[in-house]
């Protein structure tokens, strides 16, 4: 949805961003004592306190931490007294920002606190992700999430689309951007390394480590009151793909491509870029379905190759994209998020900033 479609839509804005430094493990912390200061930093920025959010919202996940209904230890960081106005969703904190989006759209809000934390230390991610699988089918074959993700090389590979040097050059890329973001878990040069699932080495693959992130949003003039240079969201759009990967053409990610048509992304040109592509075969994906030229900066961040908080790392592109806008360093962005096996389902959010 976009306000060229709907011009009487509110406008809603990110005005403020924070993120934790991403580690390998913060086993000497809980998720309430990593997410605390992120909380406290993303209020500071806007001088906001927390009886002042109308709506706050999250994204986690209950298999990460091994128990149920874990979110509602979080609020211990968040305050929940007086009683305050939360919902939460089971997925990347993206699709919890999309939600936020919508409470604001019908008036009920005009500020909203959205935030994602996960902690991937605890166990083996690769075989938690299993549990996203077809229950039927394809979860009982345990297929880890870098052994799917080495199909979608694989198909990419065979159809010419990329090649294991391409990849190798996406990672350093991104690793090399990420010298510069003091939050991210890898910079610099990083060794390529072995092969975790042919054709994908370890440097192909997204680190494994905790991290939480938050941001807050607000609606028209009070946007322009909390932020200098707010980054509207001029449009948001999410689809998913057709749950069975045997049906799937794994070059190819049809739901991006509507979810960017639909938030407005082909309309005008983006100048950057941050796309959720945890393993470099799925940024080759991104950039065709997306029409991402040489000219638009991709993951200046460093990306999901650089820190991959589980849960957080949807939103953490939304929130870069965003303070790219706040900073000067970009006018018009997109932002993407993903979620579930071979970029199953992904989000697209437009970001703009206010002419210079």
């Amino acid at each position: 949805m976009t306000r060229e479609e709907d011009p009487e839509l509110r406008e809603i804005a990110v005005v403020a961003f924070a993120q934790t430094d991403h580690r390998r493990t913060t086993e000497e912390l809980s998720e309430v004592e990593m997410l605390m200061p992120v909380l406290h930093e993303v209020l500071r920025r806007t001088g906001l306190r927390t009886a002042d959010i109308d709506f706050t919202c999250s994204g986690s996940s209950d298999y990460l931490a091994g128990r149920a209904f874990s979110f509602t230890l979080a609020l211990d960081g968040v305050g929940a007294w007086p009683p305050i106005s939360e919902s939460h969703v089971e997925m990347d904190g993206a699709w919890a920002l999309y939600e936020a989006w919508t409470k604001l759209l019908t008036g009920d809000a005009d500020t909203a606190l959205v935030y994602a934390y996960g902690k991937s230390s605890a166990g083996s991610v690769r075989d938690v992700l299993t549990r996203q699988l077809d229950p039927y089918y394809l979860a009982p074959l345990w297929p880890d999430s870098v052994a799917l993700a080495a199909l979608q090389a694989q198909a990419l590979i065979d159809a010419g689309a990329t090649d294991e040097p391409a990849l190798a050059g996406i990672a350093a890329r991104s690793r090399t951007a990420a010298a510069g973001n003091p939050h991210a878990q890898l910079r610099g040069s990083v060794p390529h390394g072995d092969y975790q699932v042919r054709p994908l080495r370890t440097g192909d693959c997204p680190p494994i480590g905790d991290g939480a992130a938050a941001v807050v949003l607000a609606a028209g003039e009070r946007a322009r009151e909390l932020c200098a240079r707010p980054a509207w969201i001029r449009g948001i759009d999410h689809r998913i793909e057709a749950h069975g990967l045997g049906v799937r053409d794994l070059t190819d990610s049809p739901s991006a491509r509507l979810a960017a048509e639909k938030a407005g992304a082909f309309e005008r040109p983006v100048d950057t870029a941050e796309l959720h592509a945890p393993f470099t075969a799925q940024e080759v994906v991104l950039r065709r379905a997306l029409r991402l030229d040489g000219t638009v900066t991709v993951n200046p961040s460093g990306g999901a190759l650089a820190a991959n908080p589980v849960m957080a790392a949807g939103l953490i592109r939304i929130g870069e994209a965003a303070a790219r806008i706040h900073r000067g360093a970009s006018d018009r962005a997109l932002a993407h998020a993903t979620s579930g096996p071979c970029l199953q389902q992904n989000l697209v959010a437009v970001l703009e900033g206010e002419p210079r």
